[in-house]
Protein backbone atom coordinates (compact mmCIF):
# COMPACT_ATOMS: atom_id res chain seq x y z
CA UNK A 1 0.00 0.00 0.00
CA UNK A 2 1.61 3.24 -1.15
CA UNK A 3 0.27 6.74 -1.82
CA UNK A 4 -0.43 7.90 -5.05
CA UNK A 5 -1.05 12.23 -5.55
CA UNK A 6 -2.95 12.42 -8.51
CA UNK A 7 -4.41 15.75 -11.00
CA UNK A 8 -7.15 17.18 -9.08
CA UNK A 9 -10.91 16.37 -11.11
CA UNK A 10 -14.60 18.45 -10.36
CA UNK A 11 -16.26 15.32 -9.92
CA UNK A 12 -20.16 15.05 -9.72
CA UNK A 13 -21.19 12.71 -6.89
CA UNK A 14 -24.55 10.28 -7.77
CA UNK A 15 -26.54 9.19 -4.87
CA UNK A 16 -27.61 5.87 -5.06
CA UNK A 17 -30.86 6.58 -6.39
CA UNK A 18 -29.36 8.32 -9.50
CA UNK A 19 -29.54 11.70 -8.21
CA UNK A 20 -27.03 14.36 -8.48
CA UNK A 21 -26.30 15.15 -4.68
CA UNK A 22 -23.40 17.92 -4.38
CA UNK A 23 -19.87 18.59 -6.87
CA UNK A 24 -17.01 18.12 -5.12
CA UNK A 25 -13.23 18.16 -5.86
CA UNK A 26 -11.61 14.85 -6.09
CA UNK A 27 -8.02 13.40 -6.68
CA UNK A 28 -7.22 11.22 -9.35
CA UNK A 29 -5.16 8.17 -9.01
CA UNK A 30 -2.44 7.54 -11.79
CA UNK A 31 -4.75 4.88 -13.10
CA UNK A 32 -8.18 6.96 -13.18
CA UNK A 33 -8.02 7.23 -17.00
CA UNK A 34 -7.54 3.41 -17.35
CA UNK A 35 -10.34 2.41 -15.10
CA UNK A 36 -12.77 4.45 -16.85
CA UNK A 37 -11.59 3.12 -20.58
CA UNK A 38 -12.66 -0.69 -18.10
CA UNK A 39 -15.83 1.06 -17.62
CA UNK A 40 -15.79 1.22 -14.09
CA UNK A 41 -17.96 2.77 -11.51
CA UNK A 42 -16.59 5.65 -10.05
CA UNK A 43 -17.22 6.77 -6.88
CA UNK A 44 -16.03 9.06 -4.32
CA UNK A 45 -13.60 7.46 -1.49
CA UNK A 46 -11.48 9.12 0.91
CA UNK A 47 -11.65 12.33 -1.50
CA UNK A 48 -10.24 10.58 -4.53
CA UNK A 49 -12.62 9.04 -7.63
CA UNK A 50 -12.15 5.44 -7.19
CA UNK A 51 -13.49 2.27 -9.26
CA UNK A 52 -16.36 0.54 -7.12
CA UNK A 53 -17.11 -2.08 -9.73
CA UNK A 54 -16.38 -3.03 -13.18
CA UNK A 55 -18.72 -4.43 -15.89
CA UNK A 56 -18.03 -7.79 -14.34
CA UNK A 57 -19.68 -7.04 -11.11
CA UNK A 58 -19.23 -7.54 -7.28
CA UNK A 59 -19.83 -10.63 -6.97
CA UNK A 60 -17.91 -11.96 -10.38
CA UNK A 61 -15.08 -9.90 -9.57
CA UNK A 62 -14.96 -11.65 -5.65
CA UNK A 63 -15.39 -14.66 -7.44
CA UNK A 64 -12.77 -14.68 -9.79
CA UNK A 65 -9.95 -12.94 -7.27
CA UNK A 66 -10.93 -16.16 -4.97
CA UNK A 67 -10.32 -18.64 -7.90
CA UNK A 68 -7.75 -16.62 -10.03
CA UNK A 69 -6.25 -13.40 -9.73
CA UNK A 70 -7.68 -9.83 -9.55
CA UNK A 71 -5.77 -6.59 -9.80
CA UNK A 72 -6.90 -3.24 -7.14
CA UNK A 73 -5.98 0.23 -7.07
CA UNK A 74 -4.82 1.16 -4.09
CA UNK A 75 -2.85 4.51 -4.56
CA UNK A 76 -5.24 6.58 -2.50
CA UNK A 77 -3.18 4.49 0.71
CA UNK A 78 -0.96 7.16 2.23
CA UNK A 79 2.98 6.29 2.33
CA UNK A 80 5.52 7.76 4.91
CA UNK A 81 8.94 7.37 4.96
CA UNK A 82 11.30 7.46 8.05
CA UNK A 83 14.86 8.02 8.41
CA UNK A 84 17.65 8.20 11.37
CA UNK A 85 19.07 6.40 13.78
CA UNK A 86 16.34 6.81 16.17
CA UNK A 87 13.75 5.88 13.79
CA UNK A 88 12.71 2.82 15.40
CA UNK A 89 13.24 3.47 19.24
CA UNK A 90 10.52 7.05 18.15
CA UNK A 91 8.20 4.99 16.31
CA UNK A 92 7.67 2.19 19.46
CA UNK A 93 6.31 5.30 21.58
CA UNK A 94 3.06 5.43 18.84
CA UNK A 95 2.46 1.74 17.80
CA UNK A 96 2.35 -1.78 20.47
CA UNK A 97 4.21 -3.27 18.28
CA UNK A 98 7.51 -4.93 18.55
CA UNK A 99 9.75 -3.00 15.49
CA UNK A 100 13.00 -3.48 16.73
CA UNK A 101 13.05 -7.45 16.44
CA UNK A 102 11.90 -6.52 12.46
CA UNK A 103 14.60 -7.78 10.29
CA UNK A 104 15.20 -5.39 6.88
CA UNK A 105 13.20 -6.86 4.09
CA UNK A 106 9.93 -7.56 6.67
CA UNK A 107 6.67 -6.36 7.13
CA UNK A 108 4.55 -5.96 10.05
CA UNK A 109 0.99 -4.66 10.88
CA UNK A 110 0.60 -2.84 13.90
CA UNK A 111 -1.31 0.30 14.93
CA UNK A 112 -1.68 3.92 16.33
CA UNK A 113 -2.74 4.20 19.18
CA UNK A 114 -3.61 7.11 21.85
CA UNK A 115 -3.26 8.17 25.39
CA UNK A 116 -6.52 6.34 26.06
CA UNK A 117 -5.38 3.25 24.72
CA UNK A 118 -7.73 3.20 21.63
CA UNK A 119 -6.79 2.53 17.90
CA UNK A 120 -5.95 6.16 16.06
CA UNK A 121 -4.97 3.73 12.73
CA UNK A 122 -4.14 0.78 11.56
CA UNK A 123 -1.00 0.07 9.21
CA UNK A 124 1.95 -1.58 7.94
CA UNK A 125 5.04 -1.16 8.51
CA UNK A 126 8.59 -2.40 6.77
CA UNK A 127 11.87 -2.32 7.72
CA UNK A 128 13.57 -1.16 4.28
CA UNK A 129 17.29 -1.62 5.47
CA UNK A 130 17.95 1.94 6.02
CA UNK A 131 14.46 3.34 6.60
CA UNK A 132 11.15 2.61 7.34
CA UNK A 133 8.34 2.43 5.23
CA UNK A 134 5.10 2.87 6.92
CA UNK A 135 1.65 2.45 4.82
CA UNK A 136 -1.62 4.72 6.39
CA UNK A 137 -4.94 4.61 5.45
CA UNK A 138 -6.46 7.00 2.95
CA UNK A 139 -9.14 8.92 5.32
CA UNK A 140 -6.62 8.98 8.15
CA UNK A 141 -3.40 10.18 6.71
CA UNK A 142 -3.39 13.56 6.94
CA UNK A 143 -4.23 13.08 10.53
CA UNK A 144 -1.50 10.33 11.00
CA UNK A 145 1.32 12.83 9.82
CA UNK A 146 0.13 15.24 12.11
CA UNK A 147 0.14 13.00 14.59
CA UNK A 148 3.89 11.44 13.65
CA UNK A 149 5.18 15.25 13.16
CA UNK A 150 3.96 16.16 17.02
CA UNK A 151 5.16 12.66 18.91
CA UNK A 152 8.53 11.47 16.93
CA UNK A 153 11.56 12.94 18.73
CA UNK A 154 15.35 13.92 17.57
CA UNK A 155 17.33 11.72 15.38
CA UNK A 156 13.87 11.12 12.76
CA UNK A 157 13.19 12.97 9.52
CA UNK A 158 9.50 11.68 8.34
CA UNK A 159 9.02 11.81 4.21
CA UNK A 160 5.61 12.08 2.70
CA UNK A 161 5.60 10.29 -0.90
CA UNK A 162 3.86 11.51 -3.46
CA UNK A 163 5.40 10.12 -6.63
CA UNK A 164 4.48 6.15 -6.61
CA UNK A 165 1.07 4.39 -7.33
CA UNK A 166 0.28 0.73 -5.29
CA UNK A 167 -1.59 -1.67 -7.14
CA UNK A 168 -2.17 -5.24 -5.33
CA UNK A 169 -2.46 -8.42 -7.31
CA UNK A 170 -4.38 -10.90 -5.23
CA UNK A 171 -5.39 -14.40 -5.40
CA UNK A 172 -4.29 -17.70 -6.07
CA UNK A 173 -2.35 -17.40 -9.51
CA UNK A 174 -1.10 -14.16 -8.58
CA UNK A 175 2.25 -15.70 -7.96
CA UNK A 176 2.38 -17.43 -11.32
CA UNK A 177 1.07 -14.23 -13.19
CA UNK A 178 3.87 -11.74 -11.54
CA UNK A 179 6.55 -14.40 -12.13
CA UNK A 180 6.17 -13.89 -15.58
CA UNK A 181 7.39 -10.59 -15.29
CA UNK A 182 9.89 -10.66 -12.41
CA UNK A 183 11.05 -13.94 -11.37
CA UNK A 184 12.29 -13.76 -7.94
CA UNK A 185 9.09 -12.61 -6.78
CA UNK A 186 8.43 -16.01 -6.59
CA UNK A 187 10.82 -16.59 -3.67
CA UNK A 188 8.68 -13.82 -1.26
CA UNK A 189 7.37 -15.04 1.42
CA UNK A 190 4.12 -13.61 3.11
CA UNK A 191 5.06 -10.32 4.86
CA UNK A 192 8.02 -9.91 3.30
CA UNK A 193 9.38 -7.10 0.84
CA UNK A 194 11.76 -6.38 -1.69
CA UNK A 195 13.01 -3.87 -4.34
CA UNK A 196 12.15 -6.14 -7.87
CA UNK A 197 12.32 -4.97 -11.63
CA UNK A 198 8.91 -5.68 -12.70
CA UNK A 199 8.66 -5.86 -16.78
CA UNK A 200 11.45 -3.74 -16.34
CA UNK A 201 10.23 -1.10 -14.23
CA UNK A 202 11.89 -0.96 -10.55
CA UNK A 203 9.22 -1.26 -7.98
CA UNK A 204 8.44 -1.88 -4.39
CA UNK A 205 7.06 -5.30 -4.05
CA UNK A 206 5.58 -6.94 -0.66
CA UNK A 207 4.38 -10.45 -0.65
CA UNK A 208 1.02 -9.54 1.57
CA UNK A 209 -2.85 -8.09 0.82
CA UNK A 210 -6.09 -7.62 2.25
CA UNK A 211 -8.42 -10.33 0.69
CA UNK A 212 -7.13 -13.34 2.56
CA UNK A 213 -5.08 -14.97 -0.61
CA UNK A 214 -1.98 -15.04 -1.33
CA UNK A 215 -0.32 -11.85 -3.43
CA UNK A 216 1.46 -9.01 -4.09
CA UNK A 217 1.44 -4.69 -3.42
CA UNK A 218 3.01 -3.22 -5.75
CA UNK A 219 5.08 0.24 -5.90
CA UNK A 220 5.49 1.65 -8.95
CA UNK A 221 6.18 5.49 -10.38
CA UNK A 222 3.06 6.63 -11.17
CA UNK A 223 4.75 7.67 -14.51
CA UNK A 224 5.04 3.95 -15.15
CA UNK A 225 1.58 2.81 -13.51
CA UNK A 226 -0.56 2.45 -16.63
CA UNK A 227 1.87 0.82 -18.56
CA UNK A 228 2.31 -1.93 -15.76
CA UNK A 229 -1.56 -2.34 -14.94
CA UNK A 230 -2.18 -2.94 -18.87
CA UNK A 231 0.78 -5.91 -18.72
CA UNK A 232 -0.92 -7.52 -15.77
CA UNK A 233 -4.53 -6.73 -17.18
CA UNK A 234 -3.36 -8.45 -20.18
CA UNK A 235 -2.62 -12.27 -18.65
CA UNK A 236 -5.33 -14.40 -18.91
CA UNK A 237 -5.77 -14.65 -15.07
CA UNK A 238 -6.15 -11.55 -13.98
CA UNK A 239 -9.11 -9.17 -13.88
CA UNK A 240 -9.94 -5.62 -12.87
CA UNK A 241 -11.60 -5.61 -8.94
CA UNK A 242 -13.14 -3.16 -7.28
CA UNK A 243 -13.44 -1.79 -3.74
CA UNK A 244 -16.73 -3.73 -3.85
CA UNK A 245 -15.48 -6.87 -4.16
CA UNK A 246 -11.97 -5.58 -2.20
CA UNK A 247 -14.87 -4.60 0.72
CA UNK A 248 -16.07 -8.47 0.60
CA UNK A 249 -12.93 -10.22 0.25
CA UNK A 250 -11.52 -8.51 3.24
CA UNK A 251 -14.72 -9.10 5.40
CA UNK A 252 -14.69 -12.97 4.52
CA UNK A 253 -11.26 -13.14 6.03
CA UNK A 254 -12.12 -11.41 9.15
CA UNK A 255 -9.63 -8.20 8.23
CA UNK A 256 -10.57 -4.85 9.96
CA UNK A 257 -11.69 -1.87 8.16
CA UNK A 258 -10.86 1.21 9.98
CA UNK A 259 -13.39 3.45 10.55
CA UNK A 260 -15.75 0.43 10.98
CA UNK A 261 -14.43 -2.27 13.07
CA UNK A 262 -11.66 -0.50 14.83
CA UNK A 263 -11.50 3.26 15.43
CA UNK A 264 -10.70 5.85 18.21
CA UNK A 265 -13.86 4.01 20.87
CA UNK A 266 -11.63 0.70 20.59
CA UNK A 267 -8.54 -0.62 21.79
CA UNK A 268 -6.80 -3.87 20.18
CA UNK A 269 -7.50 -5.69 23.20
CA UNK A 270 -11.52 -5.77 22.28
CA UNK A 271 -10.78 -5.50 18.39
CA UNK A 272 -9.02 -9.47 18.99
CA UNK A 273 -5.29 -8.18 17.66
CA UNK A 274 -4.09 -8.85 21.03
CA UNK A 275 -1.50 -10.70 18.81
CA UNK A 276 0.30 -7.04 17.24
CA UNK A 277 1.26 -6.77 20.55
CA UNK A 278 4.50 -8.59 20.80
CA UNK A 279 6.15 -10.24 23.91
CA UNK A 280 8.69 -7.64 25.13
CA UNK A 281 5.92 -4.73 24.27
CA UNK A 282 4.00 -6.70 27.19
CA UNK A 283 6.69 -6.43 29.32
CA UNK A 284 8.24 -3.22 29.02
CA UNK A 285 5.12 -1.03 27.65
CA UNK A 286 6.24 2.28 26.92
CA UNK A 287 3.42 3.03 23.96
CA UNK A 288 0.67 5.24 23.68
CA UNK A 289 -2.38 4.12 25.88
CA UNK A 290 0.10 1.10 27.50
CA UNK A 291 -1.44 0.84 30.82
CA UNK A 292 -4.87 0.76 29.69
CA UNK A 293 -3.88 -1.95 26.87
CA UNK A 294 -1.23 -4.01 29.45
CA UNK A 295 -4.64 -3.49 31.72
CA UNK A 296 -6.76 -5.33 29.43
CA UNK A 297 -4.55 -7.75 28.30
CA UNK A 298 -3.74 -9.27 32.25
CA UNK A 299 -7.55 -8.93 33.49
CA UNK A 300 -9.84 -8.89 29.85
CA UNK A 301 -11.67 -6.47 28.52
CA UNK A 302 -15.65 -5.59 28.67
CA UNK A 303 -16.56 -6.61 24.52
CA UNK A 304 -14.76 -8.01 22.31
CA UNK A 305 -15.24 -8.14 17.93
CA UNK A 306 -16.12 -11.62 16.84
CA UNK A 307 -17.42 -13.32 13.45
CA UNK A 308 -21.17 -13.36 13.36
CA UNK A 309 -23.17 -15.45 11.41
CA UNK A 310 -26.36 -15.02 10.35
CA UNK A 311 -29.43 -17.31 9.84
CA UNK A 312 -30.89 -17.55 6.35
CA UNK A 313 -30.28 -15.11 3.34
CA UNK A 314 -31.08 -11.39 4.88
CA UNK A 315 -27.53 -10.03 5.28
CA UNK A 316 -27.04 -7.70 8.70
CA UNK A 317 -25.55 -4.83 8.07
CA UNK A 318 -23.30 -1.66 9.97
CA UNK A 319 -25.11 -0.96 12.99
CA UNK A 320 -27.58 -3.26 13.58
CA UNK A 321 -27.89 -4.37 17.07
CA UNK A 322 -27.26 -7.48 18.56
CA UNK A 323 -29.49 -8.86 21.52
CA UNK A 324 -29.14 -11.89 23.96
CA UNK A 325 -32.34 -13.99 24.12
CA UNK A 326 -33.79 -11.82 26.57
CA UNK A 327 -33.92 -9.38 24.00
CA UNK A 328 -31.52 -7.19 25.46
CA UNK A 329 -28.83 -5.14 23.41
CA UNK A 330 -25.09 -7.05 24.15
CA UNK A 331 -23.75 -5.35 20.61
CA UNK A 332 -23.78 -4.26 17.49
CA UNK A 333 -22.38 -5.34 13.27
CA UNK A 334 -19.67 -3.16 12.29
CA UNK A 335 -19.33 -4.60 9.05
CA UNK A 336 -21.84 -7.17 7.70
CA UNK A 337 -22.95 -7.94 4.01
CA UNK A 338 -23.16 -11.19 1.52
CA UNK A 339 -19.85 -13.62 1.42
CA UNK A 340 -19.81 -15.09 -1.99
CA UNK A 341 -17.46 -17.86 -1.33
CA UNK A 342 -19.33 -18.82 1.72
CA UNK A 343 -22.47 -18.14 -0.05
CA UNK A 344 -24.59 -16.64 2.37
CA UNK A 345 -24.56 -13.58 4.84
CA UNK A 346 -21.71 -12.90 7.12
CA UNK A 347 -21.13 -9.81 9.77
CA UNK A 348 -18.45 -8.55 12.33
CA UNK A 349 -19.39 -6.36 15.35
CA UNK A 350 -18.69 -6.27 19.41
CA UNK A 351 -20.71 -7.85 21.85
CA UNK A 352 -20.05 -7.97 25.60
CA UNK A 353 -17.54 -10.80 26.78
CA UNK A 354 -19.93 -13.18 28.02
CA UNK A 355 -21.35 -13.77 24.63
CA UNK A 356 -17.92 -13.87 22.40
CA UNK A 357 -17.61 -17.41 22.79
CA UNK A 358 -18.03 -18.82 19.56
CA UNK A 359 -21.19 -21.15 19.28
CA UNK A 360 -23.32 -18.51 21.11
CA UNK A 361 -26.91 -18.33 20.04
CA UNK A 362 -27.41 -14.65 19.05
CA UNK A 363 -30.37 -12.32 17.66
CA UNK A 364 -29.77 -9.45 14.91
CA UNK A 365 -32.76 -7.00 14.89
CA UNK A 366 -32.52 -6.48 10.96
CA UNK A 367 -35.32 -3.98 9.65
CA UNK A 368 -37.10 -4.35 13.40
CA UNK A 369 -37.01 -8.08 13.36
CA UNK A 370 -34.95 -10.18 15.63
CA UNK A 371 -33.25 -12.47 13.56
CA UNK A 372 -31.33 -15.98 14.94
CA UNK A 373 -27.56 -15.75 14.96
CA UNK A 374 -24.67 -17.02 15.84
CA UNK A 375 -20.84 -16.75 17.24
CA UNK A 376 -18.62 -18.10 14.78
CA UNK A 377 -14.53 -18.30 14.59
CA UNK A 378 -13.06 -15.70 12.07
CA UNK A 379 -12.66 -16.09 9.20
CA UNK A 380 -14.93 -17.01 7.33
CA UNK A 381 -13.28 -18.22 4.09
CA UNK A 382 -9.70 -19.95 5.34
CA UNK A 383 -6.20 -17.05 4.51
CA UNK A 384 -4.20 -18.58 2.17
CA UNK A 385 -1.02 -16.89 2.47
CA UNK A 386 2.10 -17.92 0.72
CA UNK A 387 4.89 -19.32 4.33
CA UNK A 388 7.05 -20.95 1.89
Amino acid sequence: MWLAIGRLCFATIVSETGLVDQQTELLQTALYDLHVELGAKMVPFAGYAMPVQYPLGVKGEHLHTRAKAGLFDVSHMGQVRLTGENRVAELEKLVPGDIAILKPGRTRYSAFTNDDGTILDDLMITNAGDSLFLVINAACKDDDIVHMRANLGDGVSLEEIDDRALMALQGPEAAEVLARFAPAVADLKFMSFAEIEIAGIACFVTRSGYTGEDGYEISVPNAQADALARKLLAEEEVEAIGLGARDSLRLEAGLCLYGNDIDTTTTPVEGDLNWIINKRRRAEGGFKGADIILDQLANGADRKRVGIKPEGKAPAREHTPILNADGEEIGEITSGGFGPTVDGPIAMGYVAIEFSKPGTKIDLMVRGKARPAEVVELPFAPHRYFRG
